[in-house]
């Protein structure tokens, strides 16, 4: 049995999927879907039990010797929260408690971290490095640095722990984030509606309009490698998951307009004031220390993926995967 923590999510839907394709079934679905419409990316999975986030920690007890797996992926992860409190109840006093069930019981602990704790990136991006001098920008991702500091600390650990630090992930299932969606997904939204694509200017010398970057990847491959983990029990770690490529906010929005048949329209903006001092113009996970587990590299281009995306799932009325 496996337990699934923001199944019915983006990512965490995903991975059911991936499980579902693994012929696996008997999964245990946690999320707070609450009076969203994430409830639709579970019509099409098969799982033993939804359960709601709050209704965990009192059926854990139960499911000892009977769990092989905690995917962790549920979190609040708006970068804009600003109840830090609520951050640490979600993101890091629920993970320690997974932790130390799998912990006790020797289960494999998969759990999803983030890039936004590398803050500016002003250090870099490797995930070689020790990660105490690292300075996240915002609660969220300060969040996510705390459990990760309290995990390396830690003298009893699961039978496996794996975290990853998502860098920005696009692909279906997305559809009920709201702001927090990619920016390939508000990309397309955007050109549907207005024909348009608007994206920022530059205020950093060396550096054209458009051509901030990040190291975007595509959900699919994200399951790829929660899959290797799986597979692969002996490795523990905090690993990037990107695909090691900084690819332009241009190369993003003329691939968006590709795929949907349209010559690029694209507009720049000024930047809100607020933003600009905060402003990342660069990403790119060291996806070395990844790779010499085993793992190799991404499968989808940018391209690639915001093709599959768009005309597999977007251009069909948002099809679930």
């Amino acid at each position: 049995m496996m337990i699934v923590t923001g199944g019915a999510g983006f990512i965490g839907s995903c991975i059911v999927r991936t499980l579902n394709d693994m012929g696996i079934e008997d999964i245990i679905i946690v999320d707070h879907i609450g009076k969203t419409d994430k409830w639709l990316n579970l019509r099409n999975k098969k799982y033993l039990e939804y359960i709601g986030r709050d209704r965990l920690p009192e059926r854990l007890p139960a499911y000892a010797g009977r769990v092989t797996h905690v995917i962790h992926m549920g979190a609040c992860s708006a970068t804009t929260e600003k109840d830090f409190d609520f951050l640490c109840d979600n993101n890091v006093a629920y993970s320690k408690m997974l932790w130390d069930f799998c912990a006790k019981h020797q289960i494999s602990f998969l759990y999803a971290s983030s890039a936004a704790t590398y803050g500016d990136g002003s250090i870099g991006f490797d995930d070689q490095k020790g990660i105490e001098s690292l300075r996240p920008l915002n609660g969220y991702g300060y969040s996510k640095q705390l459990f990760d500091l309290w995990a390396e600390r830690q003298s009893v650990c699961p039978g496996q722990h794996v975290g990853f630090k998502f860098f920005n992930v696009y692909g279906p299932n997305e559809y009920f984030k709201g702001e927090m969606a990619s920016v390939v997904f508000h990309t397309f939204c955007r050109i549907r509606q207005k024909g348009e694509m608007r994206l920022f200017k530059s205020y950093r010398e060396g550096c054209g309009d458009g051509m901030q970057s990040r190291d975007f990847i595509y959900v699919k491959d994200v399951c790829r490698v929660i899959r290797f983990m799986i597979e692969h029990p002996h490795i523990n770690g905090l690993f990037n998951l990107g695909t090691g490529k900084a690819r332009t906010f241009y190369d993003l929005a003329a691939a968006v307009f590709s795929a949907m048949g349209m010559e690029p329209n694209i507009k720049y903006v000024e930047m809100p004031a607020e933003l600009r001092d905060k402003y990342q113009y660069y990403t790119r996970a060291d996806m070395k220390k990844l790779y010499a587990a085993g793992c190799g590299e991404a499968c989808y281009s940018l391209e690639d993926g915001i093709r599959d995306y768009v005309q597999g799932y977007l251009l069909r009325g948002c099809e679930v995967y």
